[in-house]
């Protein structure tokens, strides 16, 4: 069992940067790859960047490369996401999650953080 809590969200300006942290609890935090998705108003819930176990290997969306970096430190088991250059159309609800599946299907990962709000004013 892993519990995960998100925090770092808020209110940014078009431009302008947010550092997500997930911080884990609970069993073998290290052996699960890590994912971050995100949810609009009306929209589903999508991939945005994921890292393997060992962080040794990252992935991430078209709309997030070049932007967006995800880490994780797993000896104080908590991964990050590093958002710059932030639009208006990043504004979503931002989940980690922990899975050992595949990295890109939101089916695949087994425990999810509440969510926390990432708001971008134009």
């Amino acid at each position: 069992q892993v519990q995960l809590v998100e925090s770092g969200g808020g209110l940014v300006q078009a431009g302008g940067s947010l550092r997500l942290s997930c911080a884990a609890s609970g069993r073998a935090f290290s052996t699960y790859a890590m994912g971050w998705f995100r949810q609009a108003p009306g929209k589903e819930r999508e991939f945005v960047a994921a890292i393997t176990w060992s962080g040794g290997s990252t992935f991430y969306a078209d709309s997030a490369k070049g932007r967006f970096a995800t880490s994780r430190d797993n000896a104080k088991m908590t991964v990050y996401l590093q958002m710059n250059s932030l639009k208006p159309e990043d504004t979503a609800v931002y989940y980690c999650a922990a899975g050992t599946g595949s990295i890109y299907l939101r089916q695949d990962y087994d425990y999810w953080g509440q969510g926390t709000q990432v708001t971008v004013s134009s």
